[in-house]
């Protein structure tokens, strides 16, 4: 009976074996490939902050502002971003954006941005501003 379970335990052995050699060759290409993509997407938004910036305010702040030239906020007191030059030094906004922006405003959370995604954020407000 152990003869028994013992070849059968080989052969699930070898079975296996089998089974798992050509997932290399699915995997590994559709990994490196990932990758590349990860590392291009990377290397372009670091070409192109307004880029990236872009997508931060579509994430964390389109859902109330106005993050383009010429659309609206979806609330009404929530100002469109390509007017905030004329209540902030954007000079100075990036600063603001790595120590942490809050409002007065009980519906608006605070954010804290990275250097890089501060000075993003400040590429794309300025390409926008009116």
């Amino acid at each position: 009976m152990s003869a028994v379970l013992f070849c059968r335990g080989m052969a699930m052995l070898r079975i296996a074996k089998l089974k798992m050699q050509p997932l290399p060759k699915i995997i590994l290409p559709l990994i490196a490939s990932s990758l590349a993509l990860l590392i291009l997407g990377s290397a372009a938004q670091a070409q192109d902050p307004a880029r990236h910036g872009r997508a931060l305010l579509k994430e964390f702040c389109a859902n109330c502002h106005a993050i383009g030239k010429t659309d609206s906020s979806r609330l009404r007191e929530a100002p469109p971003l390509r007017t905030l030059g004329r209540s902030f030094d954007l000079d100075q906004f990036p600063r603001l954006l790595k120590r942490g922006i809050s409002s007065s405003h009980p519906a608006m959370p605070e954010f804290k941005f990275s250097d890089d995604d501060a000075h993003a954020v400040s590429a794309y407000l300025r390409s926008i501003q009116q």
